[in-house]
């Protein structure tokens, strides 16, 4: 499934970097992408890709960010209950030490965000293509598990 997931990602990635996105003409596929999407998005979290390459080209820009954001907000919280739900021990102070990490993520990533958006679209996609291809290489070569 994950060699699937990061072939289609790499798809679409390079049409973004060549400055000519996939977009189908038949707004099922996409349907059925998103779903895919979704599907391993709940079962391991890598279905982030897929997703992004697909929506990519039906949000603007300036909310692309923001979206991908609630999504991950909203399967994080979902993936979380279940772990506790399941009685998992999620090591709650041991997390504390990632926080500053994740803010200096934050910031570079906003920072990067910020630059990005004031480019053309072109340069924006070009810059996301070149990213999926990098997770999808490194997902395909260090598949989860």
């Amino acid at each position: 499934m994950t060699s699937i997931i990061f072939g289609i990602v790499i798809i679409y990635a390079i049409g973004y970097v060549l400055n000519k996105p996939f977009r189908s003409n038949n707004k099922y596929v996409d349907y059925v992408l998103l779903g895919l999407g979704g599907y391993v998005s709940g079962t391991s979290l890598i279905g982030a890709p897929l997703i992004v390459s697909v929506f990519a080209t039906h949000v603007a820009k300036e909310q692309l960010r923001d979206t991908m954001f609630v999504l991950w907000f909203i399967l994080v919280v979902i993936k979380m209950v279940s772990f506790v739900i399941a009685g998992v021990d999620l090591q709650l102070i041991h997390q504390l030490w990632l926080l500053p990490c994740a803010f200096i993520g934050h910031l570079l990533g906003e920072k990067a965000h910020r630059y990005l958006l004031n480019a053309d679209t072109g340069l924006f996609f070009r810059v996301l293509g070149a990213v999926l291809i990098l997770v999808s290489v490194v997902g395909l070569i260090h598949p989860p598990g």
